[in-house]
């Protein structure tokens, strides 16, 4: 338990720990097979909204409303604050490690900055200009920055920070973005209710139109041998919508709509490796949508609803976070019979 709704929540790399963050200020670390905590910040009155752990599990970051970066250092049984960056005035909201890097992202109102863990300074300021910086996300090859904010998005050379970057205008506020997991595709939901994708190299995108609000969240599933194009989960409103991309270049992506869940959806996440969905909400339960399509499995937990979902690197535990401050973990079956 915490003490107030979990705001985020995180596994390490190695699965051997899984820290949240709450929206009194919480930091907690626990151990991912007895749940021991091990309580890096007490509540401090102000929420944490972000929270990421670098590719080799060395450093957890977190941000939120009292815009401060807090910065640990996560290995070994001790872990200690390794750096704090204070930024008035600024609602830290989104941050995340590069995956191949010792590499922080995290948006500072209009610009965007880079920390690096070797270093332990920011190796780069750039700027977005056109309003607030809304989202960010790392290539999964760690070589390209992408950033999202009013009319489009900029994606920047990881190498190359002080060149032009790319961009993809949107014609609106993007305000979740995300790569696919092999790179192939990059998406921006909007808050004019549609969903964009890009195939990487191409500046004129797919758009999906229809939503019943603005989409807030999205997920990419693994590409499998059978289905080499990720499907692409979507949230908005009480509402997940699911996309197949056709073999028929005319027709794009086709939709189908996942309306089950009786309350606002909160979080999505797809099982490493596989087309199995995960959707929390605030309607008090989880499902796990067999590829994506049909329910194969409740899981319930939370009197008040969840707000935050993690899979596992391995995808072999769930862990959720509940509006009461709950921490819950889902393990896989011996016998291959769901989660438990």
């Amino acid at each position: 338990m915490m003490s107030d709704y979990v705001t985020a929540i995180a596994w390490t790399p190695d699965n051997s720990r899984l820290a949240a963050c709450s929206a009194c200020g919480e930091v907690v670390l626990y151990d991912g097979k007895t749940g021991t905590p091990t309580v890096l910040q007490a509540a401090q009155g102000q929420s944490l909204d972000a929270l990421s752990i670098s590719h080799n599990g060395q450093f957890l970051a977190t941000g939120g409303q009292a815009g401060i970066l807090s910065i640990w250092e996560i290995q070994g049984q001790s872990p200690r604050l390794l750096a704090q960056l204070e930024h008035s005035r600024l609602w830290l909201d989104c941050l995340e490690w590069n995956p191949h890097h010792a590499e922080l992202a995290f948006g500072l109102g209009r610009y965007v900055q880079v920390w690096d863990g070797l270093t332990q300074t920011v190796a780069t300021t750039v700027h977005f200009e056109a309003s607030s910086v809304l989202d960010l996300a790392w290539h999964p090859q760690g070589e390209y920055l992408a950033v999202s904010g009013n009319q489009s998005l900029k994606i920047w050379q990881r190498q190359q920070w002080d060149e032009d970057p790319q961009v993809l205008a949107t014609g609106g506020a993007s305000v979740a973005i995300a790569w696919a997991t092999d790179g192939s595709y990059l998406a921006s939901g909007n808050n004019d209710c549609s969903l964009l994708v890009w195939d990487r190299g191409c500046s004129d995108p797919w758009r999906m139109s229809g939503f019943s609000g603005k989409v807030r969240q999205i997920a990419w599933s693994t590409p499998t041998p059978k289905s080499k194009t990720p499907l692409i989960a979507a949230i908005s409103g009480e509402d997940i919508v699911t996309w197949t991309k056709s073999t028929d270049p005319d027709i794009g992506w086709t939709a189908q709509i996942l309306d089950s869940h009786e309350d606002k959806v909160t979080a999505i996440a797809f099982q490493p490796h596989s087309q199995l969905l995960a959707s929390a909400s605030e309607d008090t339960r989880i499902y796990l949508w067999h590829k994506a399509q049909q329910i194969a499995q409740i899981l319930k937990g939370s009197s008040q609803g969840f707000s935050s979902l993690a899979w596992n690197s391995s995808g072999t535990a769930l862990a959720a976070g509940g509006h009461q401050g709950e921490i819950f973990v889902w393990t896989e079956s011996t016998q291959g019979k769901g989660f438990g």
